[in-house]
């Protein structure tokens, strides 16, 4: 855990969606320490129209390399969350060429017993995590 959903504008190949998500996932393995096969990741792929992102009089320039990123965790602190946002835009830029004008990252935060990875069974509530 965590969860990261992607957002971006269809179009992108199988290989460039699974090198988006394997850097993605370099990041979260460094920013929050988490074990190896700790992976969950969904990417919707949504037309262009579908996706309207300004830049909140920040100046920045969009393009169709945007991606949206939600992290759904649980709590994380400002330092682990400032780095992965660093961290992200720096394996998407080295991995996939994305630029860091085209990343958009939120958090959700969410208590442990808010999970269940199977089973119908809260892990983290259970200890079994």
């Amino acid at each position: 855990m965590p969860l990261l959903q992607f957002d971006v504008i269809q179009g992108r190949s199988e290989s460039e969606l699974k090198t988006l998500l394997d850097a993605a996932h370099r990041a979260v393995l460094a920013a929050f320490k988490v074990p190896e096969r700790d992976r969950y990741q969904i990417v919707h792929e949504n037309k262009g129209y579908q996706m309207v992102f300004e830049d909140t009089g920040l100046g920045l320039q969009r393009t169709d390399n945007l991606v949206m990123v939600r992290v759904f965790t649980s709590p994380r602190s400002s330092e682990q969350k400032q780095f992965f946002m660093a961290e992200l835009c720096r394996e998407f830029k080295e991995s996939c060429g994305i630029l860091p004008s085209d990343v958009m990252i939120t958090f959700i935060t969410n208590e442990k017993g808010d999970w269940s990875f199977g089973n119908g069974v809260a892990q983290y509530l259970t200890g079994e995590l």
